[in-house]
């Protein structure tokens, strides 16, 4: 596939893809989300690779949904529920690869970007890394069928607090939680990835395949009846004065003043 936000690298059973956008943080454009989506679902007719890796160049892995793109104030809210499903259309087509996911995270995994490392298969970061979902601070929910996710890997307790306060979180401290699989030295989390990935690819692919598929199965087996509307709810909180005020406050580098309105 040809794609201008993702560098795709094939290392034998292993493809690698970066997130490529370092000069925005690797932010999530429309179009990275759109090419990312491409990419994970070209893996269904991919029997040479047994191992996918997600990262992103430079020095972070992905500072979450690129909130300088503008929005068509003339779509109306149909055209824009449709356009928010991009979000748990990108999770759902990376949870859903044949393949081992791996994350190797650098730097900063915030909002999409963790929500992106959440439904890889194992997640290895740099000590110095940092993660979490930002987006209550912004007045919104976080969507995009990440929320069970986040449960299924540090309990309902720590998700209500990552979730809920929205703070970023220090690799080290997310490695205690669960959410973290392993930890490694600043500069090694891809080749320590890259390690894992070369154990996985020497494992019988169709075996590996079908374990993962299974745990997935009964990890994520009420996810479909639960979160069905969370884009919807995502589409309530954007239309709040809250939200509005959540994003000119981060503008403004200031802290915002929630109403509830």
């Amino acid at each position: 596939m040809t794609a201008t936000t993702l560098e795709l690298r094939k290392r034998g059973a292993i493809t690698e893809i970066v997130l490529n956008r370092p000069a925005k943080l690797n932010a999530l454009s429309r179009t990275l989300m759109a090419e990312l989506i491409d990419c994970a679902e070209s893996f269904r007719t991919d029997v040479e690779t047994r191992v996918v890796i997600i990262t992103g160049a430079g020095d972070h892995f992905s500072a979450g949904a690129d909130l300088s793109e503008p929005r068509n104030a003339n779509d109306g809210k149909l055209a824009r529920r449709r356009q928010i499903r991009i979000g748990p259309r990108l999770i759902r087509a990376i949870r859903e690869i044949d393949q081992v996911t791996i994350a190797a995270i650098e730097g900063v995994a915030l909002g999409g970007g963790c929500c992106i490392a959440s439904a890889c298969d194992f997640r290895i970061a740099a000590e110095t890394a940092r993660c979490g979902y930002p987006e209550v601070n912004l007045g919104m929910n976080l969507h995009w069928q990440a929320l069970p996710l986040c449960v299924q890997l540090v309990g309902p307790a720590r998700a209500k607090r990552m979730i809920g306060l929205g703070a970023q979180h220090p690799a080290p401290e997310l490695a205690e939680w669960g959410f973290i699989d392993e930890l490694t030295p600043a500069g090694a989390a891809l080749e320590r990835a890259r390690t894992l990935a070369a154990e996985c690819a020497a494992r019988p692919p169709m075996a590996l395949q079908m374990i993962k598929q299974s745990v997935n199965a009964v990890s994520d087996a009420l996810t479909p009846a639960i979160m069905h509307m969370d884009h919807d709810q995502w589409a309530l909180t954007a239309d709040s004065d809250d939200f509005a005020e959540g994003i000119e406050a981060f503008r403004d580098k200031r802290k915002p003043r929630f109403t509830g309105r």
